[in-house]
Order: C-alpha cells, then structure tokens, then sequence
C-alpha cells in the first residue's frame, strides 16, 4: 500500500522528492507480522529480494500493525511483545550487515486503531457474521508502539513514532481518525501525513540524505541536496552538457 496510487502511498511520496536522487524500493508484504518477514528473509529467494541491492543510504522497518492482534481473536497474526522487539532488532542487524555500517536505519511504530472505523468495516465485510469484537485496538497498537520506541532507544536509532504523532496531529481539516480508511489502514490523507512526517524526519535527523523541494515546485536545479542527481537537470542543459 506504500506505493498506491488510489491512496497517494506515503513510498510514492518519498518518490517524488528523491527524484533524480535515489530510487525508492517498496519491500513490504500486505498482511505480514515481523515473523513472517524474517522467515522469509531467510530464504535463497526472500535474500536475493531484500538485500541484492547496491549503495543503499536509508532503510525504514514498519511492522507492529499485524504483530499487535488479539492473541485469541487473531493468533494466526500475532507476534508476542518481546519476540516482537526481538524480531525488530534482528532486521535492523540484517539491513546493517547486508548494506553496511553506514546505512540509516529509520524505525516506523504501528499507527492508532480507530475502534469506531473498525467495527464499521467489520460489519460491512462480514454482515451478519460480524462478531463485534476488535482483533485490533488503540491500546494493543500503542503496546507495540511502545516497544518500538523502546528498541530505537536501545539501537540509538532514528523513530517515527506515528502512533502518537497521529494522535497528537494538530490538522486544521482531519481527524487523527481519519487518516485511517477502515480505522487500521492508512488513507490518502494518512499515507500523506505519513510520508511527510518521515521527510521532516530525515531533514532533521539525517540533513546529509535530505532533499530540499525546489521552490519552482518542479524538478529542477532548484532543489536542494548534498546527494548528487542523476544527469544535468533540464534548466541547466545546454550544447555542452553532453559533450564527451
């Protein structure tokens, strides 16, 4: 969902600005736990997938919406706490020894439940099975959030936590609630609030992989980043840009 055009993905908003910069890569699995991720990457195919990639600057690991299911009422997604900060650690040593010591690692915690949102969804897609009861809520979400800020203490690492940035948005035109479509997914408004809170993360924490919008708005020589573009920007192009 990170790249959906229909919900303006918070990765396609990071796109725009690293244009001509990097390239932005979308490794997240619809409906996965963290177990499952490192299951996974432990595979010959799931290895090659993560980690086959060159000159890699920022890796950010967002996992703890699926982990933070009811125990009961959803095992088969469930990830208890300390396994779950485990696994949070262990990718994060992945990233680290397969792109190197230098690679910025950005932890991003689980967002808010909306319990209203929730059970409307339920019962739209269930009907008359629906059972009332939330596999998901605000404060198993903000447990795991928790932990995730916990780890990135630990680990001395960048964290977004949106799970209470969320909460405390001050958005003059949304609720916290609706930057959420079914009360755990992100919205177009919530993937937009996502991927510009993680912007205004890496220009504060991380000013040297930071990109400056051009104030034409336009991709151009007008922006502004200590990271080299691909190729002359088309404003600066004339009979000897490309001469050999």
């Amino acid at each position: 969902m990170s790249f959906s055009a229909a919900d303006s993905g918070w990765g396609a908003w990071i796109a725009d600005r690293y244009q001509r910069r990097a390239d932005v890569l979308n490794r997240g699995f619809s409906g996965y736990n963290s177990d499952w991720f490192l299951k996974f990457a432990d595979t010959n195919y799931g290895k090659a997938d993560l980690f086959d990639h060159d000159n890699v600057k920022i890796v950010t690991v967002f996992f703890g919406a699926n982990d933070a299911s009811d125990v009961e009422l959803n095992s088969r997604q469930h990830v208890p706490l300390e396994r779950y900060k485990s696994n949070i650690k262990e990718i994060a040593t992945l990233a680290r020894n397969n792109f190197g010591v230098d690679v910025k690692i950005i932890l991003i915690a689980p967002p808010p439940v909306c319990h209203d949102a929730r059970l409307k969804f339920q019962k739209e897609k269930y009907k008359e099975k629906a059972t009332g009861k939330l596999e998901r809520t605000l404060e198993l979400s903000g447990r795991y959030a928790k932990a995730l800020t916990e780890v990135a203490e630990e680990l001395n690492l960048p964290c977004l936590d949106v799970w209470t940035k969320m909460q405390n948005s001050t958005s003059l035109t949304q609720t916290w609630e609706e930057y959420l479509s079914d009360g755990l997914h992100l919205s177009a408004a919530g993937n937009k609030f996502l991927g510009e809170a993680l912007l205004d993360l890496i220009d504060d924490l991380l000013p040297e992989l930071a990109v400056t919008k051009g104030i034409t708005g336009n991709i151009d020589s007008s922006s502004r980043s200590s990271m080299r573009s691909i190729a002359p920007w088309h404003d600066e192009i004339d009979q000897k840009s490309f001469s050999s």
